[in-house]
């Protein structure tokens, strides 16, 4: 359970000053922490926010500011636990949907990017990114484009034949609502860390 301990450097994500990885049994924070994070995924997913030009879910923000808090390690063992309770056929996903179908499905490249969005996310928050507003809204940006990167390029290979098409319709909808979560995962991660440092 090694994987689960925390950090890869020596610089700790929040995670580890929220609860440090040596106050408690490795496997069972790591449990307990995987459990809690794939939750919050599934809850999140639920939340539909009224938007312009089309409703926005905190999806993305919960993939984005899991990577952040939880860093590489135990980041990527939560998003894997989570789309593989959606591959099993629970309701974790927005809309209450799961299943291969869903998978696999015109949305299935924007979940396997979660995956890659919570490792490059969790990697820069293993490196001190998430304390610094620039650096956080760096690594934000950065997941939220790989996000896009693995999306898209699904998209387009089986159901959008036309890439500016699939742009259109994969990416440009999106992009005012991504501004606002990103903006509201700096928030929760500055005051995250001011309380951490009380």
């Amino acid at each position: 359970m090694s994987f689960l301990t925390g950090a890869a450097t020596g610089t700790p994500a929040l995670i580890e000053r929220l609860w440090p990885s040596g106050s408690a049994n490795a496997a069972l924070r790591g449990a307990l922490l995987i459990g809690f994070g794939s939750v919050f995924l599934a809850v999140m997913a639920q939340i539909k926010v009224p938007m312009w030009p089309v409703p926005i879910t905190l999806q993305t923000f919960a993939v984005l500011l899991l990577g952040l808090t939880y860093g590489f390690r135990l980041g990527t063992a939560t998003i894997l636990f989570h789309l593989a309770q959606g591959a099993i056929g629970l309701p974790v996903f927005a809309g209450g949907v799961g299943g291969l179908a869903v998978l696999m499905g015109p949305t299935g490249g924007y979940l396997a990017g979660f995956a890659l969005a919570v490792m490059a996310t969790g990697y820069l928050a293993d490196r001190g990114w998430s304390r610094s507003i620039v650096k956080s809204v760096a690594a934000l940006l950065i997941g939220n484009a790989a996000i896009y990167l693995v999306g898209v390029s699904y998209l387009h290979a089986a159901f959008v034949p036309d890439l500016q098409k699939a742009l259109m319709v994969g990416v440009v909808p999106f992009l005012i609502g991504d501004a606002l979560k990103i903006a509201l995962a700096v928030s929760v991660l500055q005051l995250s860390w001011k309380r951490a440092a009380k």
